[in-house]
C-alpha cells in the first residue's frame, strides 16, 4: 500500500508540473535548460523532490503547445507551496525570455504597430535591477565625467555630439522599423535583412541629413535627381555644394531607361576626361517617392536593380541609391527591403507628427556593400560635422512614433476620400494622388505602398497611399483664392502633422527653378473629420470660382 501511494503521489506531482506549463500557453523546447544547476536555480523545490529527469533523458522535453484555456486552477494546491510569488514571477520571466528569443529566430516577431507603440522603451528592469520608466528619459548632458583610471568604459558616453542616449533610442527604433521583415507582403517582394536594426543616424534637420549624405561621398560627385522633387534638394546643390565638386542633373525616375542612359553617359564622359588620373566618378541616384508635389511614384525595386547592374558594369565607380521616403513612412514603404542603399526621412513630418520637431534621419542597408560602407561614413560625418539631432527633438520624435501607425492610417483614409472628391469637382482641373486609379503609377503604388502596421494577413493586403495630395485649378490667382478661402485647413508649409495644411507651392519655390504648375495647391491631410475637410474645400473652391470668373 505504501508503494502504491508513493507511486500515485509521484505521478500527481509530475502531472501538476505539466499543468503549470500548460497554463503558461507556451512552447517548451529542449535547449531551455542545459544543466541540473540551471534547473535547480529556477525550480529549487522541484529539483530537490526529484521531479526533473536527468538532462540526458529527452523524452519529457519534447515540444508541445497548449492554449491558455488550461488554467492554473488545474495546478494542485500542494504544488503551489514550493515557489514563493517572487520566485514564480522570476522563473516565468526567464522561461518566457528564452522562448521569445527562439520565436524571434523563427520569424515570429511582434507586428509593427506593437513596436511603434513601445518606441523608445527598454527592458532595463531585468537587466539593471531597477524599475524602468514607461516614457524614455531625455538625456540633456553635453559631457560626462571621466573615471579616475581614465577609462570611459564600454557605453561610449564621452560627449553628446558623438553619443547621446536619447538619440540612440530614436536611431535604434527607426532602424528596427526600416528592415523589420515580418511586416512584408509576400516573400517575393522584399529582401530579407541580415540584421535586426539598420544603422541609423539622426541629424538636426532633413536638409542636414541630405547634406551629410552628399558629404559622405568623395568628389567629384554627380547626383541624379527626379524632375519632380522637393525644391530644397536642388537649391542646396546650387547654392552650397556646387562649389565643392557636387553637380546634379534632373531625370525622369519613372522611366528606367532614361535614368540608365543618363547615368552611363555621365560615367563614360567622366572616365574619358580622367583616363590618365586615378579620379573615379561617384554617382548618387536620388529617388523621391511619392514626389513633392506631383505625387509621382517611382518603382524602387526596379530602379535599385538597375543601379545594381550599373555597379557590376562600372566596378571602379561608387554608385549609391538613396530614397527620400518622407511621404511614405516605414508603416507604408520600406525602401531598404526593396534594394536601396539608404533611406532618408524628414523626421519633422510624419515621424514627429505634431509640427514641433526639426529632425532628419538616414538608415543604411546591411545587405549591400554600398550601404555598409555608407553607414561607416555617415557615423564619421555625423560626429565630425556635428549636425546632430537635439535630445529634445529625438524625444519628441520617439513620442510621435508611438502613434505613427494610427495617424497615418487615418490620414491615408481621409486623403483618398478627398482625392476622389477633388477629382470629380468641377473647379479642379487635375488631382494628383497615387490612390486614384487614374494616376499613371497607380499599379506601382499598389505594389509598394500598403499597410504594414499589423501582422494580420488581411490588413497587410490593404493599400495606404499616403496622406499627401495635390490638385490644380485653372490659374495662379484662383489657386491663391482657394488658399485664402479655407477656414479649417491652415495655410502653412510642411506636412505630416495632426492639422491639415494647404500651400501654393510655386510661390515659395525659387523663381529661376520653379517646377510646380502655377495653379497647383499641395494638401497635407490631418486628423480632422473628413466631412469637415470636404466641406471646407468645396466652399473655398466655389468662392474662388466666383471671384475669378
Amino acid at each position: 500500500k505504501i508503494k502504491r501511494k508513493t507511486a500515485l503521489w509521484q505521478k500527481q506531482r509530475k502531472l501538476s508540473f505539466v499543468s503549470a506549463m500548460a497554463a503558461s500557453a507556451i512552447t517548451f523546447r529542449p535547449p531551455l535548460f542545459q544543466s541540473p544547476l540551471r534547473l535547480k536555480a529556477c525550480f529549487p523545490s522541484r529539483y530537490s523532490l526529484g521531479q526533473f529527469p536527468a538532462p540526458s533523458d529527452p523524452s519529457p522535453w519534447r515540444t508541445f503547445a497548449v492554449k491558455a484555456s488550461t488554467t492554473s486552477s488545474s495546478i494542485a494546491s500542494s504544488d503551489k507551496q514550493h515557489l514563493s510569488p517572487s520566485e514564480a514571477g522570476r522563473a516565468a520571466f526567464e522561461l518566457r525570455s528564452k522562448i521569445d528569443s527562439q520565436e524571434t529566430q523563427d520569424g515570429n516577431a511582434p507586428s509593427m504597430s506593437t513596436l511603434l507603440s513601445h518606441a523608445g522603451l527598454t527592458r532595463g528592469i531585468e537587466s539593471a535591477g531597477s524599475n524602468s520608466p514607461l516614457s524614455p528619459p531625455i538625456e540633456l548632458a553635453s559631457t560626462y565625467e571621466r573615471p579616475p583610471d581614465g577609462d570611459y568604459g564600454g557605453n561610449g558616453l564621452i560627449y553628446s555630439r558623438s553619443h547621446n542616449p536619447t538619440r540612440k533610442l530614436l536611431e535604434d527604433a527607426v532602424g528596427q522599423l526600416e528592415i523589420a521583415s515580418w511586416n512584408t507582403r509576400g516573400s517575393d517582394l522584399e529582401e530579407k535583412s541580415s540584421s535586426e536594426i539598420a544603422p541609423t543616424f539622426a541629424f538636426s534637420s532633413g536638409m542636414a541629413a541630405v547634406a551629410s549624405l552628399f558629404l559622405a561621398h568623395s568628389s567629384p560627385t554627380k547626383v541624379f535627381l527626379p524632375k519632380d522633387v522637393y525644391h530644397g534638394v536642388p537649391t542646396q546643390l546650387y547654392t552650397s555644394l556646387n562649389d565643392h565638386g557636387v553637380s546634379h542633373e534632373a531625370v525622369d525616375m519613372t522611366n528606367k531607361q532614361e535614368m540608365l542612359q543618363k547615368v552611363e553617359e555621365s560615367i563614360d564622359l567622366h572616365n574619358n576626361i580622367n583616363s590618365e588620373r586615378a579620379n573615379p566618378a561617384t554617382v548618387i541616384v536620388w529617388l523621391e517617392t511619392p514626389s513633392n508635389p506631383l505625387c509621382q511614384v517611382t518603382d524602387i525595386r526596379e530602379i535599385c536593380q538597375a543601379v545594381n547592374g550599373l555597379k557590376g558594369k562600372y566596378e571602379s565607380v561608387r554608385i549609391t541609391s538613396v530614397v527620400d521616403c518622407t511621404w511614405a513612412p516605414p508603416c507604408i514603404t520600406q525602401p531598404l527591403l526593396l534594394g536601396a542603399d539608404a533611406v532618408l526621412h524628414s523626421g519633422t513630418k510624419y515621424l514627429g507628427g505634431h509640427s514641433d520637431v526639426l529632425l532628419g534621419i538616414v538608415s543604411c542597408s546591411t545587405n549591400t556593400a554600398t550601404g555598409q560602407w555608407l553607414s561607416e561614413r555617415l557615423k564619421i560625418i555625423q560626429t565630425s560635422v556635428g549636425a546632430v539631432a537635439s535630445p529634445l527633438d529625438c524625444w519628441l520624435t520617439l513620442r510621435g512614433l508611438r502613434t505613427l501607425h494610427l495617424r497615418v492610417e487615418r490620414q491615408c483614409q481621409t486623403a483618398l476620400e478627398l482625392a476622389k472628391f477633388l477629382h470629380a469637382h468641377e473647379n479642379v482641373t487635375k488631382c494628383h494622388y497615387p490612390g486614384l486609379e487614374s494616376h499613371p503609377q497607380h499599379d506601382i503604388a499598389k505594389q509598394q505602398m500598403f499597410a504594414k502596421a499589423t501582422s494580420s494577413a488581411n490588413e497587410n493586403n490593404k493599400n495606404m497611399f499616403g496622406g499627401m495630395l495635390s490638385f490644380e485649378v485653372e490659374s495662379e490667382a484662383m489657386a491663391m483664392a482657394v488658399a485664402g478661402a479655407v477656414r479649417i485647413i491652415r495655410r502653412a508649409t510642411s506636412l505630416g502633422g495632426t492639422e491639415s495644411l494647404i500651400e501654393h507651392r510655386a510661390s515659395i519655390e525659387p523663381p529661376e527653378r520653379r517646377t510646380s504648375p502655377p495653379g497647383l495647391l499641395r494638401l497635407s491631410v490631418g486628423l480632422e473629420d473628413v466631412d469637415d475637410l470636404r466641406n471646407d474645400l468645396d466652399a473655398a473652391l466655389k468662392i474662388a470660382s466666383k471671384i475669378c470668373h
